[in-house]
């Protein structure tokens, strides 16, 4: 199964944790969860980072329900990991 279909499918599961460090970001861009979601849900892959030492993390781009263009970082825990 590919990766973002992956992510997807934690997003559509609700199986997904969100960062203080994101919920900050999103409060700055007055985004909501429901902004992220629909990012992740009909984005794509725009990048993926592999040199951290947390593990890979995915960053995604998509729109808001509001049309606006953002970037949605999404990493899994190590058992996780694609």
């Amino acid at each position: 199964m590919a990766r973002l279909q992956k992510i997807r499918r934690k997003v559509i599961n609700r199986d997904y944790y969100i960062s203080a460090h994101a919920e900050d970001e999103m409060l700055n861009d007055e985004l909501e969860r429901a902004d992220m979601e629909n990012a992740i849900l009909k984005g794509r892959i725009e990048k993926i980072l592999t040199e951290d030492a947390r593990g890979t993390r995915y960053r995604i781009e998509g729109a808001a329900r509001d049309g606006r263009n953002v970037h949605v970082i999404c990493r899994f825990r190590e058992k996780y990991d694609l």
